[in-house]
């Protein structure tokens, strides 16, 4: 078990974070996928009492990431915000500003949905359906774009986790990062959000986010 667990693909080496996020070592970037930011306050809007603390961990934990990685950019695999401009998305307008030389990249989600001018305001730059680097290249949902045969690609939307069975028939679920030959889904970076369990196969690799580790399954 381990707070950071390196994986290589390509010769490249990711640093995943139980935190659930990656660093990337070779391009000092840090991604990441699902905030949603603007989620709690979306619901207490509907007048579900959803407590605010929920969002501001979230961005406490990003902040840490920020500090121990020191990465010269960030990319966010979509969902970064959560349905329309609330109260949240103008407190992370002031975050922004401690973070202004901080390049940000959205690969926009569905959940992305705010006008261009916000993102323009928040410097956050665009990009509508993928983003790629050398041999990986980003987007929000890998059943939406057409897998390169050399590219390796990193996704998230669909909030992994993984059944971990027990004695006695007993099992946990847990978010998880999940590497397949092509493709990688990263755990949402959100905690307020549901999971969609995944069954691995032979030559894939699953690590668990068990607490404040990780888990190689």
């Amino acid at each position: 078990m381990s707070f950071v667990i390196p994986h290589t693909i390509k010769k490249n080496t990711f640093l995943l974070s139980a935190d659930r996020c990656i660093f990337w070592e070779d391009e000092k970037t840090l991604i990441l996928s699902d905030l949603h930011l603007g989620k709690t306050g979306h619901f207490r809007k509907s007048g579900i009492a959803i407590p605010q603390a929920v969002f501001k961990e979230d961005m406490q934990r990003l902040v840490t990431q920020l500090q121990v990685f020191k990465p010269v950019q960030v990319i966010i695999i979509g969902d970064m915000f959560h349905s329309e401009a609330n109260k949240e998305h103008d407190f992370f307008l002031k975050w922004r500003q401690d973070f202004s030389s901080l390049p940000i990249h959205l690969i926009k989600g569905n959940h992305d949905i705010l006008k261009k001018e916000w993102y323009a305001l928040a410097d956050i730059t665009i990009h509508t359906c993928k983003m790629a680097i050398g041999n990986f290249i980003f987007v929000h949902d890998v059943y939406d774009c057409t897998i390169p045969e050399q590219g390796y690609i990193f996704s998230g939307h669909i909030h992994p986790s993984v059944n971990i069975r027990g004695l006695g028939k007993q099992s946990l679920t847990f978010p998880c990062f999940y590497f397949g030959k092509q493709y990688a889904v990263l755990p949402a970076f959100s905690k307020f959000t549901g999971t969609f369990t995944i069954e691995q196969k032979e030559g894939e690799n699953v690590f668990a986010l068990v607490k404040q580790t990780i888990i190689s399954i």
